[in-house]
């Protein structure tokens, strides 16, 4: 009937509570209470008082003496104590019945919070789910107001189409004045070609001019000299005649 104990923080020694019973004491002594009836532990119990008048009874009738009347006053006492101890099991099984159903309500009581349990993690995640979906579609919304923004800070479509015609009539005469200039080009090319061929034509004419020139400069020198010489020779042999 004692005995729980415990050390004291930084002392190290152990200090005992005193309890009047125990956990498994209770338990046998509220379970022979409800057999004996005895709602305290003073008193002889309903259980013995009633077994004593029993065993009275029994007593007085086996005994050979007339003693009927002794007999008739130990049972109507035994039939008395029967009565006075039958009304508080009649007490103890409507709590026991009541006990019963109210085990039974708590456990469909159990039955339907576990259910609301289950029902509520569903929700849970069932609003979870829709909390990332919602999520998604802030986002989306978030994402095309920004493009809607963006979008408005653009110039009209009207001028748009314009600066796009513009700039493709721009492109065309580009084009044009590409493939003009890309014409020209080729003419000057061919110009050009034509130039220097005739240009190394003159240049062959000059050389062939210039060599002709000086043949005929070293020829008419070489008559000059043979013309000379035949002279000087003339001249010699008119001397010797003489």
């Amino acid at each position: 009937m004692l005995a729980k104990g415990r050390k004291l923080a930084g002392r190290g020694e152990e200090m005992s509570a005193h309890y009047a019973f125990g956990p498994q004491e209770d338990d046998v002594i509220i379970k022979h209470r409800l057999l004996t009836r005895t709602t305290t532990t003073r008193g002889e119990p309903p259980l013995k008082k009633l077994q004593k008048k029993f065993m009275s009874f029994a007593t007085e009738i086996e005994k050979d003496a007339d003693n009927i009347s002794d007999c008739e006053r130990l049972c109507k006492a035994f039939l008395q104590e029967i009565s006075t101890f039958e009304l508080p099991l009649m007490k103890s099984k409507a709590v026991v019945d009541a006990n019963i159903r109210e085990k039974d309500s708590f456990n469909e009581l159990q039955v339907e919070i576990e259910q609301q349990i289950l029902q509520a993690q569903t929700d849970i995640e069932d609003l979870k789910k829709q909390l990332v979906q919602s999520k998604i579609e802030r986002q989306h919304k978030e994402e095309c107001e920004a493009i809607r923004r963006l979008i408005s800070l653009q110039p009209p479509r009207s001028e748009t189409e314009k600066l796009i015609a513009d700039l493709e009539k721009e492109i065309a005469d580009l084009e044009a004045e590409n493939v003009a200039c890309v014409r020209t080009l080729e003419l000057r090319k061919k110009q050009f070609a034509l130039l220097l061929h005739v240009v190394e034509e003159l240049q062959i004419s000059i050389e062939d001019e210039q060599k002709s020139i000086a043949d005929e400069l070293r020829a008419i020198t070489e008559e000059h000299k043979m013309s000379i010489e035949e002279g000087s020779g003339g001249a010699s042999d008119a001397m010797a005649v003489d």
